[in-house]
């Protein structure tokens, strides 16, 4: 037992390590922000793009939330970052986990939007524009909000695996959290900074997790 205490929850092992730590969850947060918002942006315009009249544009957004729903993220930041140099194309670990994630989660963020829009009753829209609302004010002052409303919960649990997923990019050698946690295991032969780096994406997540059931519960009861 004090093996396994002194393995896993050395607590002065933990507070040496807690600068390194901190360093890579302020990069996990600079990360998530920016791919969040990046994802969010795609995957909107994916969604009213696979939902347009026009055939070309439907055709190239459902092939696009197809074709990256389908590849792992992970051997897109592999290709991105270490294949993309053989075409001359170099590019920073950061930059390149950022696009890789922007690609896939812009086509799950994409289906979660197009099933909100989907859900909105057709006859709001109709009659909208059938008192002289132009189509884009019907689509973004009335679809969407509610369209928005309806997929919250859907919405907050593609940001928890976002934030989940940002430990992949420790594969490129990105400083984030689970890169420093892995660096300050080696430097002390310890796995106890692990513990720490899993306690501080539990602190992060856990209240992502409650408001998500929370949402839940209120859609199911308003339904």
């Amino acid at each position: 037992m004090d093996l396994f205490l002194q393995t896993f929850f050395d607590f002065d092992i933990m507070r040496q390590a807690w600068p390194l730590l901190l360093k890579g969850a302020v990069m996990t947060l600079e990360l998530c922000t920016i791919v969040i918002a990046l994802g969010l942006m795609g995957g909107l315009t994916l969604a009213l793009g696979a939902l347009s009249s026009r055939r070309f544009v439907r055709a190239l957004a459902i092939s696009y939330i197809d074709l990256f729903r389908a590849i792992p993220p992970l051997v897109l930041i592999v290709f991105i970052y270490s294949g993309l140099p053989f075409a001359g194309i170099r590019l920073s670990p950061f930059v390149a986990v950022v696009i890789a994630f922007m690609l896939n989660n812009s086509a799950y963020f994409a289906e979660v939007f197009r099933a909100g829009i989907l859900s909105i009753p057709r006859g709001q829209s109709e009659a909208a524009r059938a008192t002289g609302v132009s189509a884009r004010h019907t689509m973004t002052r009335i679809v969407l909000p509610q369209a928005v409303r309806n997929v919250l919960p859907d919405l907050l649990s593609n940001v928890v695996e976002v934030v989940k997923m940002t430990s992949l990019a420790s594969v490129v050698s990105l400083s984030e959290l689970l890169y420093s946690a892995g660096m300050a295991r080696a430097a002390t032969y310890n796995s106890s900074p692990l513990i720490l780096a899993a306690a501080m994406y539990l602190v992060v997540l856990w209240p992502l997790v409650r408001v998500i059931s929370r949402f839940q519960r209120e859609l199911a009861v308003q339904r």
